[in-house]
């Protein structure tokens, strides 16, 4: 590291200043506080060295050596003043020291700050005083008080009655001074003085997160922008692409002037025709969109970890059907590597959502493909999450919490579902894409039972445990090939499963034909289940009777996630076309809060994750996914506006609210998934 000369030891003190992070100007322009103390701790090194200072150079090295923390420490400054320069009678390095904590404190922001330290200054110079006295070192203050009198009296604490207290014969007897002799005010001092340098270290620190997550948010809007500027980049060269290949058949043809219009168009139908997408695509073991078979002209692809969203497949025509875990994957990944519409993108960029208060973060990075489940349990200690590949991980993002209930399950297949048992963390059930249900005991580490649904039923899109029985719900549906995602799902099927027998014990009532059921939810006492449908419909159940009592068009799309409000006097219902409606369960079919939300809930965006809505134990908050790097939270009480997570680098598939705590979960196709605790 090449460092220049200090121009004088000002520029040494400043640096100083600079690395401990006293000033708030300092703070706003440096970067990090470990390269700024490597700098000061360089330019001192330098100073010493070209000064000549060696013992001090050798005492500087042995220090450096020996400080494990690198930073402020608070007892190393008390111990300065209190056991050197005051026992030591040196009073021109205890004033100058001071001066210097002044001056870097020095700003019209810093006014408290300056008024505290100055109080403090007049009382540890006037122990200076004390402590000499005490020592019989009367000499000592007349020298302080000629050293220093002038600039004590231009001040407005009144110094005057201490010039005196030399020629005072006991003034610890004295009214007016016997306080200072006293422990107890030592004490207040040391302790006082203590805290406000502590004060500072936090302050310093806190200033440094700021203006690191300033320096985050600068590179994530330079990064935005030049994938922008690749982005249409890549869409000219494509056009030039075309135009050129356009003109050279043109120019390649006979030119005896037989070629009209309609010649050319016909040449820009063949290159379009080259385009055409296969007909239908069916993989075994996956619930996948057709437009997975689709392919596209350009080969051209741009990563996902730098886009803000997922757009369509570009997989070949010719396609292998499989059901293996690593061919889903890969069939996913080649899925995940395009970017919306460039209006897409625009439109997203016109979204003024603040971002959410951050108190802190946890990204766990245990995953190797995309995720498509994440779930807090009943207590919101553990957390499980699944990825696209069939593995279901069990894990803690509390380090105070035993980890003893980690695990990792392999499930051979996607998996569409989980759920943990209600009233304990110790039943974890997961859905899959070939029709199984697995319960984890987290206790014992092993499955406990392998349940199966009807053949003609793989698709278990959810699950939903009872929060006061021994019972849960899925939700399967059969199977079609189709050109359109929601026709895909086919036909669906309720069952009710006992969970001390685990056996089927009542398939719910749909009527003949009915479209899959994406969603469930219970109410609190078990007795009501909300079931949502592709065709748009909200089905409710007497669980006790096991018949559908009532039922109501929602929306004009599928119904992708359904929930209770708190008070369960209404219900939350969000559509694949974006749109989410609050329903009053008194008067059937009145809307009581709505948001569109559509600039986040892209059409294509449904080919890779499916949209899915948790509500905060409040109730006042409603997490969406987004199928973007962003999601947006609705505060669904008092009508405010909506806020954003922090971005993942890839589109949020799913999420979830812990059951207790401000504290979300957002699972991503970059393979990780985050909890986050926000301001309550």
């Amino acid at each position: 590291m090449t460092v220049q000369e200090p121009a004088s030891l000002k520029d040494l003190l400043m640096a100083i200043a600079i690395f401990t992070g006293y000033t708030s100007h300092h703070a706003a322009s440096c970067q990090c506080t470990m390269e700024n103390m490597q700098y000061a701790e360089e330019l001192l090194r330098e100073f010493l060295v070209f000064r000549g200072f060696t013992n001090t150079l050798q005492a500087y090295e042995t220090e450096l050596s020996t400080d494990i923390g690198r930073g402020f420490q608070v007892d190393k400054i008390l111990d300065l003043i209190f056991s050197v320069y005051i026992p030591k009678y040196q009073a021109d390095k205890l004033v100058g020291l001071l001066n210097f904590f002044k001056q870097c404190l020095f700003s019209s922001s810093e006014a408290v700050l300056i008024s505290t330290l100055s109080k403090l200054e007049v009382s540890i110079l006037r122990y200076y005083i004390i402590h000499a006295i005490q020592s019989g070192r009367q000499d000592k203050v007349v020298e302080f008080f000629g050293a220093n009198g002038n600039t004590l009296l231009q001040k407005r604490e009144e110094w005057t009655p201490w010039f005196a207290i030399p020629y005072i014969k006991n003034p610890s007897l004295d009214p007016q001074f016997r306080v200072y002799f006293s422990k107890e005010w030592f004490d207040a001092l040391h302790l006082s003085f203590r805290n406000f340098l502590k004060k500072n270290t936090v302050k310093r620190l806190k200033n440094d997160i700021k203006q690191l997550n300033f320096k985050l948010s600068q590179l994530q809007a330079l990064l935005e922008t030049k994938e922008a500027e690749i982005l249409q980049l890549r869409s000219m060269a494509s056009s030039t692409s075309t135009a050129t290949s356009i003109s050279q058949k043109i120019n390649s043809a006979p030119n005896d002037g037989s070629h009209s219009l309609e010649d050319l168009l016909a040449v820009s139908a063949s290159k379009a025709d080259d385009c055409n997408p296969s007909k239908d695509l069916y993989v075994a073991g996956a619930s996948f969109p057709s437009h997975l078979g689709e392919t596209i002209c350009s080969d051209e692809r741009i990563p996902l970890g730098s886009t803000d969203a997922l757009q369509e497949s570009t997989l070949s025509k010719s396609v292998v059907v499989s059901s293996s875990p690593s061919e889903l994957s890969n069939r996913y990944d080649d899925a995940k590597d395009n970017l919306p519409s460039g209006s897409m993108r625009e439109m997203l960029r016109e979204d003024d959502f603040p971002e959410v208060k951050v108190d802190f973060q946890e990204t766990f990075l245990g995953h190797t493909t995309p995720i498509s489940r994440c779930r807090f349990s009943a207590s919101g200690t553990n957390i499980a999450s699944a990825s696209i590949d069939g593995t279901v991980r069990i894990w803690t993002y509390d380090s105070s919490t035993p980890t003893s209930k980690n695990a990792t399950i392999y499930c051979g297949a996607e998996i569409m579902s989980l759920d943990w048992e209600s009233r304990s963390d110790r039943l974890l059930l997961i859905g899959t894409a070939d029709g199984g249900i697995k319960a984890w005991n987290v206790d014992a580490k092993r499955v406990v039972c392998d349940l199966n649904t009807p053949t003609n039923f793989p698709s278990v899109l959810d699950l939903r445990c009872s929060p006061v029985e021994p019972v849960f719900v899925s939700a399967a549906a059969s199977r079609r090939q189709s050109s359109n995602e929601i026709d895909k799902l086919g036909l669906a099927s309720l069952t009710v499963w006992n969970m001390k027998t685990w056996k089927a014990t009542t398939v719910l009532p749909l009527g003949e034909d009915p479209p899959a059921i994406t969603s469930l939810c219970f109410n609190h006492n078990g007795k009501i289940l909300a079931a949502s449908a592709t065709d748009g419909m909200i089905h409710m159940f007497d669980m006790s009777a096991g018949l559908q009592i009532t039922g109501w068009p929602a929306h004009d799309a599928a119904v992708s996630s359904v929930l209770f409000g708190p008070d369960e006097t209404s219900i939350f219902s969000l559509g694949s076309d974006g749109k989410i409606f609050e329903w009053s369960l008194h008067n059937q079919g009145q809307i009581l809060w709505t948001r569109d939300c559509s600039r986040f809930c892209y059409p294509e965006s449904t080919k890779v994750c499916r949209h899915e809505a948790a509500l905060d134990f409040s109730g006042r908050r409603l997490l969406v996914t987004s199928g973007l790097v962003r999601s947006p939270i609705y505060q669904v009480q008092g009508h405010m506006s909506a806020l954003r997570t922090l971005p993942h680098s890839a589109a949020i598939t799913t999420v979830d609210w812990h059951p207790t705590l401000p504290i979300y979960l957002t699972g991503s196709a970059d393979n990780s998934v985050r909890v986050t605790s926000i301001a309550p």
